[in-house]
């Protein structure tokens, strides 16, 4: 079973706000009746503040009224949203892999030149005056500049470069425009 957001602090709401039974708090945030009834006596978690489970959409009002008037039923804990979904963005680069950078992005604005420099920002981690320093040939280390893969590079995933090259082409078909042809086709600039 799932325990509601800091256990103790919603003990002590409970204590203070209803007349719930030590063993249905104790039950409800994952702690042993004895704990609850010493946060009660003022034994322990003397100082915590009160955090409301209602206000917090943890459990309903309603929910407790029902087990105030039934000592044998327990309260049930709210599905929770998914609190922290990873966003994707910005990556950290190892230091011995940030040289491989302007490679990669010479790759990816030769082989894919639908993608967009913010999915090219996405993709290596990178900044869009470095993108358009590396297309206007006035990188500063423009003359050791080798096109190459990302992916062997170890800058991104295959799945994410798939993805984003997917999106690209989406957006161009919306536009009306053709997309380019496949890497690898023959018929791109050398």
């Amino acid at each position: 079973m799932s325990l509601p957001l800091m256990p103790k602090a919603t003990a002590v709401w409970l204590i203070e706000k209803t007349s719930l039974t030590f063993d249905q708090i104790a039950d409800f945030c994952g702690m042993h009746p004895l704990e609850v009834q010493a946060i009660a006596d003022g034994e322990v978690a003397q100082g915590i503040v009160g955090y409301d489970p209602v206000a917090n959409k943890q459990i309903t009002a309603e929910d407790i009224q029902r087990c105030e008037a039934d000592p044998s039923l327990r309260l049930k804990l709210l599905p929770q949203p998914e609190m922290h979904k990873k966003l994707k963005g910005g990556r950290y680069t190892p230091v011995a892999k940030r040289n491989d950078r302007p490679d990669a992005i010479a790759f990816l604005l030769r082989t894919y030149p639908q993608l967009t420099d913010s999915q090219i920002i996405q993709l290596l981690g990178t900044t869009k005056d470095t993108i358009q320093k590396i297309r206007d040939r006035s990188h500063w280390n423009s003359a050791n500049i080798k096109p190459r893969d990302p992916v062997i590079l170890g800058l991104c995933k295959q799945s994410d470069l798939n993805d984003a090259v997917a999106t690209a082409n989406e957006r161009l078909s919306r536009e009306g425009l053709p997309p380019p042809p496949p890497p690898g086709s023959g018929s791109e600039a050398a």
